[in-house]
Parts: structure tokens; sequence; C-alpha cells
């Protein structure tokens, strides 16, 4: 029996399996469990099969298709963009107009830092909305950004003899307005920033207080760490102790090595704009 026979011999088995799941998939006595079930190997089934198709094609389609209106795309052009701006002294914030994305960089010697101090891996990202949310122009979007980094700025300052703002700097970038989430988004994915609440270990430098009828809340860890917030003083419990967030910090830097340099930052940027 020749290879086409065979491949011929296996599609009649596959239809006529075809035929018997259809009448079994339309017996109406089947649980939901058995349902549930039953649709994920079928669309297994069909991820193969689809796969299978492509194999056979002579002409090789690419894995993804770019698309300039992607707002993750887009974002992802923002954030390498922010990137290129000059770092600046986290003490000396100038005022400026404008909304957009921003990043922190520390460069001292707190302990369980030093696999970030010095290095093109921000500790922390975020984005300031603009006052008017079709704002423009930076007039119109306000002074946001800087007023966000003054937050942060005020905070870090705050911690009790851990951190020292001098070992800290920013960059920034004004975005137009309605595209600073995505460009936020793909700096976290890029840096996992350990400050941020997406990254889970650090979070609460952003925290501006809880009022007197919440502080049964959890202290969160950014706090516990670097304690010196007086409301934060005034909560009991740490929702994370030293111990567990030291480890974090140490499996983290494992699974997301800093980044050295601006060419590793942009290696990494390019590898991903790859089409298979």
């Amino acid at each position: 029996m020749n290879k086409k026979s065979t491949a011929s011999d296996s599609v009649d088995v596959l239809r006529a399996s075809l035929e018997r799941l259809t009448a079994e998939a339309s017996d109406t006595s089947l649980s939901n469990a058995k349902r549930k079930k039953l649709e994920a190997q079928i669309k297994e089934a069909i991820d193969g099969l689809t796969a299978l198709l492509t194999k056979l094609d002579p002409i090789a389609l690419p894995t993804s298709v770019f698309d300039p209106s992607n707002p993750k795309v887009v974002g992802r052009f923002i954030a390498l963009a922010m990137v290129a701006q000059d770092r600046h002294p986290l003490p000396d914030i100038p005022k400026f107009y404008g909304s957009g994305v921003y990043a922190i960089y520390y460069k001292g010697t707190f302990p369980a830092y030093q696999p970030i101090s010095a290095s093109e891996t921000p500790i922390y990202v975020g984005q300031a909305a603009p006052a008017i949310s079709n704002a423009r122009s930076p007039i119109v979007q306000g002074a946001k950004l800087c007023g966000r980094l003054n937050d942060h700025r005020k905070n870090i300052g705050k911690a009790n003899n851990t951190l020292d703002l001098a070992d800290f700097e920013f960059r920034s970038l004004v975005v137009q307005s309605g595209w600073e989430t995505a460009a936020e988004d793909y700096l976290i994915h890029l840096f996992r920033p350990i400050w941020n609440s997406e990254t889970n270990i650090l979070y609460g430098l952003g925290k501006h207080g809880d009022a007197a009828t919440t502080r049964a809340n959890k202290r969160s860890p950014w706090d516990t760490l670097h304690p010196g917030r007086a409301w934060a003083a005034a909560t009991t419990q740490d929702a994370k102790s030293v111990g567990e967030i030291d480890a974090e910090l140490v499996k983290h830097f494992a699974g997301h090595p800093a980044y050295p340099d601006l060419e590793s930052v942009l290696a990494s940027f390019i590898e991903e704009l790859r089409q298979g």
C-alpha cells in the first residue's frame, strides 16, 4: 500500500470517527463535567488538525502579523521611547507639563536590591493619566508626570534608615493622551519591576494611607521592608515577613536577571518583534 492510499484511508477513519463523535456529542444526557471535558478534547483535536494543514502547505505561514494599529504594539514603541530618555536625579524633579509614563531606578547599596542596582532594570514603573482624558497638549494634560514622581519621592524619603533619595533616578516620557496604559503594560511585561503590584513581591509604594476605620488591613510588603510612613506604622500585621520578601526577591532575580545596559534592553525588544 503506497503512502497516498494510507493517508486517504486515515482520512476515511477520521471522517467515520467524526460522525460517531457528532452523534455522541448530541446526547443530551451528558453531564456538564463530561461535556466540558469533551469540548476540551475536541478543541485539542482541532488544534492538531490545524497544525497538520499548516505543515502540509508548501507556503510558509508567519506565526504573527505585525499590526501597527494594535495597542500592544503602540505601547511597546512608546515604552522604548521612554527608555531612550536621559535619567535624572529623583530628588530634583523639575516642574513640567504633561502626562505619560515613567520609570524609577535604584543605584544604592541596600542588600536586597543589589541585583538591579545601577542597572537598566527599573525598580518601579508607572503612568500618570491626563487631567482631561482627551487632552491634546501637555498644558491641558496638566503637570501629572512630575506630580506623580514627586509623590513617590516623598514616600521614598520617609523610609527610615533603609533608603537614600540620592540613590534614585527616573526617566519619563510625555505621551499622547490615551496611550499611557498600553505603554505601562509593556514596561511591566519587559522589566518585571519589583515594586509594582503586578509582580506581587514588594507592592505598596503607591498607597496613600489607610483610613482610621480600615487600619486593620495588613501592612504592605513595601512598608514592612521600608518602615517610616506613620499611617503604615499604625497597622498591626504584615502581609509578608521580611524573610518571605527576601526569599521572593531571590527567586525573582534568578528568573528575571537585570538588564545591565541599554544594549541588552534593545536586544530583548528586537527579539520580541521577530516573526517566526
